[in-house]
């Protein structure tokens, strides 16, 4: 796994609105699992970790191979040392595509393995979208959002070692590994943030 360096997550440099949008997802998505536990794998810049700390009753907790970023627990998501469904949703956002792709299904095995209930994934989707955004006074917002595909070769660039949308990563075939290590109850492409691809996955 490639470690990001601590200063990738100055601020000013990572935490933009885009960035902003997919946090509000996986402040979503993680309330709506109802959990009374959360591990999230990867610390990044600690904003929904920290949220749900300060904000909510949940026991949270953090992990990442990276001691320099201080997680709860330091370990590699390829094998967790906690003992099988020790907590009701776990979360890997922006993490996966850190790992050859040949690790993808046994990571996600491991992340179920871990979860009582729900595992939570985000991964990054290159495309084209197309976006049309309409709003009259008294109806409701309509949008639209359609990624055009663009078969790009993923070149490794220190950091992601493939990326959903390239050559050989259609999300078809992402879906077909997800399925089966778990039931996909929801996918989800923020229409603000459409390089953002979220799924949500049931035990």
């Amino acid at each position: 796994m490639t470690q990001i360096d601590k200063e990738n997550y100055r601020a000013g440099r990572y935490a933009k609105l885009d960035r902003f949008v997919s946090y509000a997802v996986q402040v979503e998505l993680i309330g709506a699992t109802q959990p009374l536990s959360v591990l999230e794998i990867g610390v990044g810049d600690g904003v929904v970790s920290e949220y749900f700390r300060r904000h909510s009753p949940i026991a949270y907790k953090t992990a990442d191979f990276a001691a320099d970023l201080a997680p709860d627990i330091v370990a590699d998501i390829r094998q967790l040392p906690m003992p099988a469904d020790s907590y009701d949703t776990v979360c890997a956002f922006e993490v996966l595509e850190h790992l050859p792709f040949s690790d993808f299904e046994g990571a996600v095995r491991e992340l179920m393995r871990a979860a009582k209930k729900y595992v939570l994934i985000s991964l990054p989707h290159f495309n084209h979208p197309i976006k049309f955004c309409l709003k009259i006074p008294l109806l409701p917002e309509f949008k639209f959002l359609f990624q055009v595909p663009h078969p790009k070769l993923h070149v490794f660039d220190g950091q992601h070692h493939w990326e959903i949308g390239k050559r050989g990563y259609p999300a078809r075939r992402i879906r077909s590994i997800l399925s089966k290590c778990g039931t996909i109850e929801r996918e989800i492409v923020p229409f603000e943030s459409p390089a953002h691809h979220f799924f949500v996955l049931k035990k």
